[in-house]
């Protein structure tokens, strides 16, 4: 993980640590961190002048505007239209649901996203981010998530030992 993207994803932990002493689960912060960032890269790549795959009254640049009880009735909101929705959108938001109950946590956490502009990073900086967050949480004992979550250096050794041919299929039965 280079430097740059150490920092930013000690950024996003951070806010993480700060919102479970005020009560937010890990498993909470990270799947509405996921959420948030879908949106926001969705914002992202409108900018750019691709079409936009969320429907209006759920998009980033409104929620980002609203702070208190009005962003978290409208974030709620949206969850649940977003959820309703059909194909790749729909099943990102399946179930979802606002696990963040204070709006100024809420708040804070979309004015962090908001900062960055998330799709000038690569998908590997995005995914070792979205990885530090889940090893971080994993190693919390309180949340037992470890049981759920396999490091990337044992994923890497066993592939680098199963050395697997493109197409072909390794059975996992845990």
């Amino acid at each position: 993980m280079s430097e740059d993207t150490s920092q930013l994803a000690a950024k996003v932990w951070n806010l993480a640590h700060v919102m479970n002493n005020a009560g937010v689960g890990a498993g909470d912060y990270v799947e509405q961190v996921t959420y948030l960032l879908f949106l926001k890269l969705d914002a992202e790549r409108a900018e750019d002048g691709l079409p936009s795959l969320v429907p209006e009254p759920c998009r980033w640049g409104g929620l980002a505007l609203l702070q208190g009880a009005a962003l978290a009735k409208a974030y709620a909101a949206a969850l649940e239209t977003l959820a309703a929705q059909p194909g790749l959108v729909g099943t990102v938001f399946a179930r979802a649901r606002n696990g963040i109950e204070e709006p100024a946590h809420l708040h804070r956490l979309v004015r962090m996203i908001d900062a960055e502009t998330w799709s000038a990073f690569g998908a590997d900086v995005k995914g070792d981010i979205y990885e530090s967050l889940l090893e971080r949480t994993a190693s919390d004992v309180k949340t037992g998530a470890g049981q759920y979550f396999t490091p990337r250096p044992v994923i890497s050794a066993c592939v680098e030992v199963l050395d697997p041919a493109p197409g072909q299929t390794v059975c996992d039965p845990a």
